[in-house]
């Protein structure tokens, strides 16, 4: 049977339209770059009390780093998992240094990438803001750290959630 010529031009547009979500994977490589310089000046910022820095200070600029490029690799995973599983495919399959998970993203394991992104970089914040609490003539905030802790276990069950019902729903699908 031949498709009518309407149905067939607004399914090709629907597929065309796909394309209108590339200018939000290039938004995100400019994120990528802004981390970047923030890295940077935090790197440059922090480098010359380096040798006047206690323990405490040095956990707490390195947990900084770690932070920022945790939220980084977020950007390239959700940017070329993104792009590949939305766009179109990325012609690197040959390049040897294309990452072995790309092309084998798809959109429930990009959702636990996020999630479990989210959930270290919010332990971060969290072991940073108990971190501050031994520097001398620091006042607790209880509020603060409360509230802190509350999102922390919000995205930590939330990340559960989201993996049991990934799990639930690949025990329906294999039925």
């Amino acid at each position: 049977m031949i498709k009518p010529r309407l149905e067939m031009l607004l399914e090709r547009g629907l597929f065309a339209s796909r394309w209108l979500m590339a200018p939000f994977y290039v938004g995100l490589v400019i994120t990528l770059a802004a981390l970047l310089v923030v890295f940077f000046q935090e790197l440059l910022r922090e480098l010359p009390k380096v040798l006047s820095m206690t323990p405490e200070d040095a956990i707490l600029m390195a947990l900084t780093l770690i932070d920022l490029s945790l939220a980084a690799n977020l950007l390239v995973i959700v940017t070329l998992s993104g792009y590949e599983n939305f766009v179109s495919k990325i012609d690197t399959a040959s390049h040897e240094d294309r990452p072995d998970w790309m092309g084998t993203v798809d959109f429930s394991g990009l959702k636990m990438k996020l999630i479990a992104s989210i959930v270290a970089i919010s332990a971060i914040a969290l072991l940073k803001a108990f971190l501050k609490l031994s520097e001398p003539g620091t006042v607790m905030d209880e509020t603060r750290l409360l509230w802190l802790v509350i999102v922390h276990l919000s995205f930590v069950v939330s990340g559960v959630l989201l993996a049991l019902m990934d799990w639930l729903n690949s025990k329906v699908n294999s039925h």
